[in-house]
């Protein structure tokens, strides 16, 4: 009885915390590669969600900030998430990477193999929620954009991300596909099945096309995250999984 108590006391905290975090501006930290280096800069995603952020009048709603480096893979993430994520205070973070993971696999032979790309992004997640921010991955796009899966990479990108979809359902964590969004565009749009020029530039590296096509995406998930609705689930998800581990420490 008094565990039952005790676990209704935690909801309604939480619920009073969700009041007063809806009043303060949202701190996203956009986490990953060269993509993501690239994307805060003129033109780029975070670039152009600003610009979106800045016409609908909500810059007092959201910040934006921008962690990424080129070459990163998954571990580099994991070395770094402190200083550059956690020190940020953010209230969400989106961890988009794994490009470099599996790309390099085959041109360095200096890639990550599947089992240790798994255990380092689950070991990341982990930290950045004991800081107290959400969580929302994404899984990789292309090294080429030919939509029939004859690029060299085709294979382990899928491989890699239904990896990055078990490790959403295994956390219960938002989920954005955007390996099946650029598949989808280049497949109604890459009529000559070119190998790069309709999203990207060089095969990886996004283009004018890419980056807005990238900052719709991110932003359909952005605004549905400002919802009140998703922050109280989201807190009451946390707060009974805390209860749940106290109990089984008694």
């Amino acid at each position: 009885m008094r565990f039952k108590i005790t676990s209704a006391l935690f909801i309604i905290t939480s619920i009073c915390c969700l009041s007063f975090m809806q009043d303060g501006k949202k701190k996203i930290v956009f986490f990953g590669d060269s993509i993501t280096e690239l994307g805060v800069k003129k033109g780029g995603y975070i670039d152009l969600l600003n610009n979106r952020i800045a016409s609908k009048g909500q810059t007092n709603q959201f910040e934006l900030l921008g962690a990424g480096i080129g070459g990163n893979k998954i571990y580099d993430l994991y070395l770094r998430h402190e200083e550059d994520v956690i020190a940020k205070k953010p209230n969400i973070v989106i961890i988009y990477v794994g490009i470099n993971d599996v790309w390099h696999k085959t041109s360095s032979r200096t890639g990550t193999d599947a089992d240790k790309f798994e255990r380092f992004y689950t070991a990341l997640i982990k930290k950045i929620q004991k800081a107290n921010a959400q969580v929302v991955i994404c899984t990789p796009t292309v090294i080429g954009e030919k939509f029939d899966n004859s690029n060299e990479n085709d294979g382990d990108l899928n491989a890699y991300a239904a990896i990055i979809k078990k490790i959403a359902k295994d956390n219960s964590l938002q989920l954005i596909d955007l390996r099946k969004a650029f598949m989808d565009y280049e497949s109604k749009n890459n009529i000559e099945n070119k190998a790069s020029g309709i999203l990207t530039s060089d095969r990886v590296h996004l283009n004018e096309t890419g980056n807005q096509f990238l900052a719709d995406t991110m932003w359909d998930v952005i605004k549905i995250l400002d919802s009140p609705g998703v922050g109280l689930i989201f807190l009451i998800f946390t707060t009974r999984y805390t209860y749940r581990r106290l109990v089984s420490q008694k």
